[in-house]
């Protein structure tokens, strides 16, 4: 389930629809939290269900290796963007930014799982990005720019983990009927 990356579109889309719901107060806060832990837990359970057992295999070394490069590179831009912003008194521009590079690391690991369909979320995270920042500079409040960055990644990393379950569900349909 991790190794197909849908665990870790669950919860990594968990952690932005939690700073998505930070914009909310009270008891809709509370509902919001709940209906995103329901959606993470029904796409692994998902995943479970539907994906093959081979979909849990170790990465090759060399795939492994560069992996743990890229996601070295894309927290340590994490560390230094939190920082930056904090020192500079922008604490507001840390998730679109985080976003941005978020979306930026799935290129290369587009290339590294010879995946193309990670463009997607690559794409939309870098537009959730953008999107936030657009919503700072037209003065929109600092729990805007947290929704729109956080709604908009959380949606995207939930589709993608929704496609990639469909898929093998799709696949799993298809060979049972040959």
């Amino acid at each position: 389930m991790f190794k197909s990356g849908v665990g870790f579109f669950a919860l990594f889309g968990l952690g932005w629809w939690l700073l998505a719901t930070s914009a909310s107060d009270g008891t809709a806060r509370l509902v919001e939290v709940v209906i995103g832990c329901a959606i993470a837990l029904a796409l692994m359970l998902a995943a479970r269900r539907f994906l093959p057992s081979s979909a849990g295999d170790p990465f090759p070394t060399d795939r492994r290796r560069r992996f743990n490069q890229i996601n070295g590179l894309q927290w340590l831009l994490i560390v230094l963007i939190a920082v930056v912003c904090a020192r500079a008194g922008l604490p507001v521009l840390i998730p679109p930014l985080v976003a941005m590079v978020v979306g930026l690391h799935f290129l290369p690991l587009a290339a590294v799982f010879e995946q193309p369909r990670l463009r997607v979320p690559a794409a939309l995270l870098i537009v959730a990005g953008a999107s936030g920042t657009a919503v700072w500079f037209m003065n929109g409040s600092d729990e805007a720019v947290r929704f729109v960055v956080g709604a908009t990644s959380a949606l995207c990393l939930w589709g993608m983990a929704a496609w990639v379950v469909t898929g093998a569900a799709s696949a799993a349909r298809r060979g049972a009927r040959e």
